[in-house]
């Protein structure tokens, strides 16, 4: 079984010069360890504007480790200003697309319904999306999550045409937006219990955790089963992100 590590970089680093640079340390990091990384499936999320950059140091590099983007539009093309289309991605040699973050959704506006046409415009070029949930503090604070949780799913996922071979094409990124970025990251328990409640509606998805994840705790959502860790801030750093690479490793 492959796990997932995937970084997503967000808006970083502020130039192409040190988006090289971050990619240079990482592999150099890895390169440390070349026997150790055989079941790990490794992605990096850059910025749009690094996407071509970032794939040529990665063919240069050898290294086993796809490219994702942080996002997409769900039209082919049009007059859609500033919007990047699933096909142009492909066309970069991407593989995977985070859909859904609640950065998306809080700051941008983006609705489940909106989501839902960029997963099924993923999957129609035969990209992987990552697709994002979870549920604010206030939600969590009023015994709301599941409720929550389960709203974005069945929202977010509606109108496939074949939901058990298709969601198997997707993977599911639980991220309690009240532990993104704030070093307070959700108890390994707790994790557990939503992990075991979203395998009740997608059997085949791979589900990642994600929301303040570092070398400290990623090994505890492994043990709990959860099958990959998406990595905001800990993914700038390069021996922090190969640091929690090993540590899949170790239990893979």
């Amino acid at each position: 079984m492959k796990i997932f590590l995937i970084g997503n970089w967000k808006l970083n680093p502020e130039t192409l010069a040190k988006a090289k640079k971050l990619f240079n340390e990482i592999e150099k990091e890895f390169k440390k360890f070349p026997k150790v990384f055989k079941k790990e499936k490794i992605v990096l999320c850059p910025p749009f504007l690094y996407l071509s950059e970032i794939r040529n140091l990665i063919l240069k590099s050898k290294l086993k480790i796809d490219l994702g983007a942080q996002n997409c539009f769900f039209e082919e093309k049009g007059a859609f200003t500033g919007e990047i289309s699933p096909k142009m991605l492909k066309s970069l040699k991407v593989k995977f697309v985070i859909l859904g973050h609640s950065e998306r959704r809080r700051i941008f506006g983006e609705s489940d319904e909106m989501i839902q046409k960029k997963v099924l415009a993923v999957l129609k070029e035969k990209l992987t999306p990552i697709l994002c949930i979870g549920e604010t503090e206030k939600q969590r604070k009023a015994g709301k999550t599941f409720e929550v949780l389960k709203n974005q799913l069945k929202k977010s996922l509606k109108n496939l045409l074949n939901f058990e071979s298709q969601t198997a094409k997707i993977i599911l990124a639980y991220e309690p937006v009240w532990a993104i970025g704030t070093k307070n990251p959700c108890h390994p328990k707790d994790a557990k219990e939503v992990l075991l409640f979203l395998r009740k509606f997608l059997k085949k998805s791979p589900i990642l955790y994600g929301g303040s994840v570092d070398s400290k705790n990623a090994k505890e959502y492994i043990e709990v089963g959860y099958e990959g860790l998406l990595v905001g801030g800990a993914s700038l750093k390069a021996k922090e992100f190969v640091k929690i690479a090993k540590f899949i490793s170790s239990l893979t």
